[in-house]
């Protein structure tokens, strides 16, 4: 069955690129992740068609590829996918597709390997989660923007005219990060999460990022974990844990169960987002509005 569906993206995809190079049409980019898609979005405006595979809530790491999600791979002129195997489930299916010279694009690409946070636990050594350092984001952004160009040069303009925009969004992003987290004390500065997502955000703004599950959430905590975790939270005084969007919330309630039954009281401080944007239409279904949101919960849990 894979086979089959290999063969039907690659000839519907090699099809439309033929295509794409006889019309002056929409560039029809697919997406995978809801932060991908509110980048591109960003970055082509009206010159392209975005679709997303993933919407709000949705894990990547162990999503699955529809028959709908099949016909539109089949029909994009360019893929953007996060890479450092963070789509796990659909890492065979752009590796065929790269294989035979085909538009897949990891946005990871745009990074100097040397700046990627590596784990001895996790499948491609890296950490995937590169969106949660800012400045990672704005050297997508320009690797999008690139991208892009060369698949319409005729638009290479308005790309980057665009780009250049949504990267001074990105940098006052920044400075209002920084000067939220400023106003939390150091030492109080540990989170406590449903899986490891958080250590770019760690690293970026001098956090201390504990995860009750590994970098993919197809990782499974055991008991012992929980029992370290909750050591940890009581020798740390931690005030606060937190729940993710895209994670069942079972994980943290039962972490915070297993400190509270050794007689100390710590809070979910909230759900925050990781590996999916907020709803479509709301603030939170931006990067910028999801990161901002982050923070804010993050700050005033922990204060």
């Amino acid at each position: 069955m894979k086979k089959i569906v290999y063969a039907l993206i690659i000839i519907g995809f090699a099809w439309s690129c033929k295509d794409a190079d006889q019309t002056d049409g929409t560039l029809k980019v697919v997406t995978t992740t809801t932060m991908i898609t509110d980048l591109v979005e960003n970055i082509g405006g009206e010159y392209i068609e975005v679709k997303g595979l993933m919407g709000s809530g949705v894990d990547p790491h162990l999503y699955k590829a529809s028959e709908g999600d099949v016909n539109k791979l089949a029909h994009a002129h360019v893929i953007f996918y996060g890479g450092l195997h963070l789509e796990g489930k659909l890492v065979e299916v752009f590796e065929k597709m790269a294989s035979q010279n085909l538009k897949t694009i990891p946005v990871s690409d745009a990074l100097d390997e040397k700046t990627l946070i590596g784990s001895e636990f996790f499948a491609s050594n890296y950490d995937p989660h590169i969106w949660f350092d800012v400045n990672n984001w704005e050297l997508i952004t320009q690797f999008v923007v690139d991208k892009l160009s060369e698949a319409k040069p005729e638009h290479k303009a308005a790309f980057e005219k665009n780009g250049l925009e949504y990267m001074a969004k990105l940098k006052t992003l920044n400075e209002n990060i920084k000067n939220t987290i400023s106003t939390l004390p150091a030492e109080k500065r540990i989170l406590v999460t449903a899986h490891d997502a958080f250590s770019y955000f760690g690293q970026a703004y001098g956090f201390e990022v504990v995860g009750l599950q590994g970098l993919s959430t197809a990782t499974e905590a055991g008991v012992q974990d929980v029992q370290k975790l909750a050591t940890f939270i009581i020798d740390k005084q931690v005030k606060a844990i937190f729940i993710e969007s895209s994670v069942p919330k079972r994980t943290i309630e039962a972490l915070q169960a297993a400190v509270q039954s050794k007689g100390f009281d710590v809070q979910i401080g909230g759900t925050l987002y990781s590996d999916a944007l907020g709803n479509a239409g709301t603030v939170e279904g931006t990067y910028i509005g999801m990161f901002t949101y982050n923070v804010n919960t993050i700050v005033n849990a922990l204060k």
